[in-house]
This record gives structure tokens, sequence and C-alpha cells, in this order.
């Protein structure tokens, strides 16, 4: 159990990263030139979401791979004739289509908007759009920061050694995060974003089949939950087959994925790292035990994740297009 000394304690920290607003970003930041603007996004999202589910973790997902990357500037929208950008790297390629097309569309209904036409970034949308999706499916909302340029420039070298990668330490996790600023508290709020996300058998593979010379399985898997996964995930399991990372709520973002960690249940090695690991294991319980405060050191965390690598000035653009540049 926490004190409630140790929880105010926490909540007042990140409370205070969650409200230094950034130098270059802005809540109204469209107040003069397209008012209107988190409404139009919002109903171009709840309508893409009634559609399906998928809208959500997609979303989401392209998100973090965009800010991971080149920073929050859209870049990974950009599509290559000869598919040498950001999205056709083997790390992004998974990334699904609704995420995009949840994207251009909001950018449309921008554009349609009297006065709006060439003022808002798609970097910007898909900010306001993820913020959306996560209260869509039952977690926090929360006020964007906005004002992000369109990055010019997308390609997939770029991709290289930027993305966390399943089968991660936390040492190898930290070491990611703390190169686009963000802390081991942030990196623990925002892998809840698993929550509700999904997942290729072949990305967890090794866990569950011939895991090394003294088990076929991750010993730190639950075991009821493995052979779950074996079930769902044969060796010769179809490519296109997605597992959801929290097997209890799937659709909901709650704090599951927490709870699921405390019983062996994380899906990916670099998960379950965030119990295993005797460093991060307070904050997974305090989250487990706690929704609100999980969801505070959320917000703030992907607040702070929005401020990666913002482009303003010169270093940027609005696109007409999201997916080519202007």
């Amino acid at each position: 159990m926490y004190s409630q000394g140790l929880f105010l304690h926490l909540i007042i920290l990140f409370l205070h990263i969650m409200t230094t607003t950034s130098a270059t970003l802005h809540h109204d930041y469209y107040r003069k030139t397209c008012p209107n603007v988190e409404s139009i996004v919002r109903s171009t999202v709840q309508e893409k979401f009634r559609q399906t589910f998928v809208t959500a973790p997609a979303t989401l997902r392209l998100f973090f791979h965009d800010c991971f990357v080149q920073g929050c500037d859209a870049s990974v929208m950009l599509a290559s004739p000869n598919n040498t950008a950001e999205k056709d790297h083997q790390d992004n390629i998974s990334l699904a289509g609704d995420g995009f097309d949840t994207v251009i569309k909001a950018k449309a209904a921008v554009e349609r908007e009297p006065g709006c036409k060439n003022q808002v970034s798609c970097a910007d949308i898909l900010a306001m759009a993820t913020r959306d999706v996560i209260a869509m499916t039952g977690g926090p909302s929360y006020a964007v920061e906005l004002g992000r340029l369109d990055g010019r420039i997308s390609n997939k070298a770029s991709v290289q050694h930027h993305l966390p990668h399943p089968e991660f330490s936390l040492n190898q996790l930290n070491a990611m995060f703390a190169s686009h600023g963000l802390t081991q508290i942030d990196l623990i709020a925002l892998s809840g974003a698993h929550t509700i996300g999904f997942s290729h058998c072949s990305k967890f593979s090794t866990r569950i089949h011939n895991f090394n010379s003294k088990s076929r399985t991750d010993p730190t898997l639950n075991p009821t939950y493995a052979r779950q996964l074996q079930d769902m995930c044969p060796i010769n399991v179809d490519p296109r087959i997605a597992i959801p990372m929290d097997p209890n709520t799937p659709q909901t973002f709650d704090n599951m994925y927490y709870k699921n960690l405390q019983k062996g249940r994380g899906l990916f090695t670099s998960d379950q790292s965030l119990f295993t690991d005797k460093r991060s294991r307070n904050f997974v319980n305090l989250f487990a035990s706690n929704k609100t405060a999980f969801e505070k050191v959320f917000v703030a965390a992907i607040t702070k994740l929005g401020r990666v690598g913002v482009k303003t000035g010169s270093q940027g653009e609005i696109r007409s297009d999201c997916t080519v540049l202007n």
C-alpha cells in the first residue's frame, strides 16, 4: 500500500510538469485563425471511431511513433513513391491504416471550414485526435498544447534506433526515453497506453515458443496466460493475426495494464520488465491500485511527449495534404 503523502507528492510533481506550458505551444493557439478546430477534429474522430474501434489504438500508436523519430511533426505521415519514408521502415510498417485515415479525414474537415484553410498543421491534428481517442475509450481528456508545424523530412534511416522494441529491458527503455527528455516515470505511464493496443504474434513469439534451452516459455509469463497465447499464436500462425495487449479490457483505456503486469500478463518483455525490475515496480503497483494517479501522470507524460522535436518558423510548414510536402 502507498501512503497518502506519497500519492500527493507524485500528483503535485506531475501536475507541475503538465501545467508548465511549452514556450512554443499554447492551448489557444488557433483561437483567432480557426477557433472551432478542436470540435471539428473531435467530430471527425468520433465518426471514424464509430466505424471501427481500431481507430483508437492506431491513432495513439501513430502519435508515439511520430514523436519518437523526428519529433511531433507528422513526418510519419509522409508518403514516398519509392518507399523510403519513415512509414516504410520495418518498425513502422505495422502501423494500422486507420490511424493515418483518421488524421487525413480530420485534416480534410478542417480545410473545409471557412477561415481554417491552410491554418492547422497535420501534427496538431494528430495530437488532438490522439487526445480524443483516449477519451472515447474511457481515458482522461485534457487540454492539448498546439502550435506545431509539419516537418519536411521523412526517411527510413531516421527511424533506426529511435523506437522501443518488444524485447527491451528497463535499461534500454530508460535510455531511449531519456533521449527524448522523458523520465522513467513518464515511460511507465506512457506504457499504459498498451491497455488498448494490439500486437502481431511475431512480436512476442520467442516468449512462448522455445524461449531458451531450459524453458519453452519465458518464466516471467503467467503459465495460464502463456498457454492461451500459444493457442492463439501457434508457430505457423497467420501473420495477420493480432492479439490484444490487455486480455481483460482491451477496448477500455484504464489501469488494467498494470494489474496484468502484477499477474505476469505483460505481453512484451518490455512490458513485463516494468514489474520484474524493482526500480519501476512501485509505480506499477501505484497505478494498478489507483486509476486517478495513473490518469494524472499519463496526461502529464503525454503532454511532455507532445513537446518533443516541435518544428517552428522556417523548420516546418502547414501541409495542405498530410501525405505530401507542399
